[in-house]
């Protein structure tokens, strides 16, 4: 991978590696080209960044502009994280190339509806799209290579999250990108799959999934938030309403105001603190509530 360059070097269409372009916008944006697709470092609040994509864009980079973008990659700490992302993409793109693998027409019925088109990755080993959703389709010989923890029987497996399944057991047939993203679903989604595949036991942090059953254990007895609103009624306080562990389904709900500024919801919800966070019955901003 080529070592990335300074913001001062990309004022003109520049090849930092074969098959990469960077530039500036006459709008100031940082932006990348990787054959047909189109990416852009682009400004959020708080002076953070995303990733921003595009495909196809036909007018030269310079003239690129924000409305052109329309994908959402993930937040960017700064440019040399946009550019190892870009290079990340073309390394993927390179490797994908490489495999062979092959498009074609399908009508093949799928538990997602008919098949409209398929990408066979192997004999037996086929990726099928339908008007709403897809996944992948292994033969009795493919699908009893799957680890027995991820295995579905008759060997179908949906495109959002199963389909890690797939590339854990068939790694040879996805590039270098697709399988670090595979093992990161599996530790995300199917912790306990993941612990027998690798032998060892997933630390706090390296799986969502297992990270929230750990909240809920450790919070089953406390009041956490379901639903917010800043307060018209009390400056600078958010409004609350909160159930014992989150439980939305829970006949009991309370209010509670809380310091906006120390209202921030984490990754699974905020927690009350019933000796700083005032329970509260007056008047309220929800629907529904006096």
């Amino acid at each position: 991978m080529t070592a990335l360059r300074t913001s001062g070097q990309a004022n003109n269409p520049t090849p930092a590696a074969a098959g990469v372009l960077f530039t500036r916008t006459h709008d100031g944006l940082l932006v990348a080209k990787v054959r047909d697709n189109a990416f852009a470092m682009m400004p959020a609040r708080n002076d953070r960044y995303y990733l921003a994509s595009a495909w196809r864009l036909s007018r030269p980079m310079e003239e690129w502009s924000r409305s052109d973008f329309y994908g959402h990659g993930g937040e960017l700490a700064d440019e040399a994280a946009f550019r190892a992302r870009v290079h990340e993409n073309a390394e993927h793109q390179r490797q994908r190339a490489a495999l062979g693998r092959r498009e074609t027409r399908s009508g093949a019925h799928t538990p997602w509806g008919a098949s409209q088109c398929a990408t066979v990755y192997a004999d037996g080993v086929i990726s099928h799209s339908t008007a709403g959703h897809g996944g992948f389709h292994l033969d009795a010989g493919h699908n009893a290579k799957v680890h027995p923890a991820l295995r579905a029987r008759g060997g179908w497996y949906e495109e959002d999250c199963a389909w890690a399944a797939v590339a854990q057991a068939l790694p040879e047939l996805f590039t270098e990108y697709e399988r670090r993203c595979a093992d990161q679903t599996i530790r995300d989604w199917y912790p306990d799959a993941w612990e027998a595949i690798h032998g060892r036991p997933l630390l706090p942090g390296e799986s969502h999934e297992k990270d929230r059953q750990a909240f809920e254990r450790d919070h089953v007895s406390d009041w956490i938030v379901i639903s917010a609103i800043r307060s018209d009624h009390h400056r600078g306080m958010t409004e609350c309403v909160a159930t014992l562990g989150g439980d939305r389904r829970a006949a009991e709900q309370r209010r509670y105001l809380v310091p906006s500024d120390e209202y921030h919801v984490g990754r699974f919800g905020f927690v009350i603190n019933e000796a700083r966070h005032r329970l509260y019955g007056g008047r309220s901003n929800f629907v529904g509530w006096r």
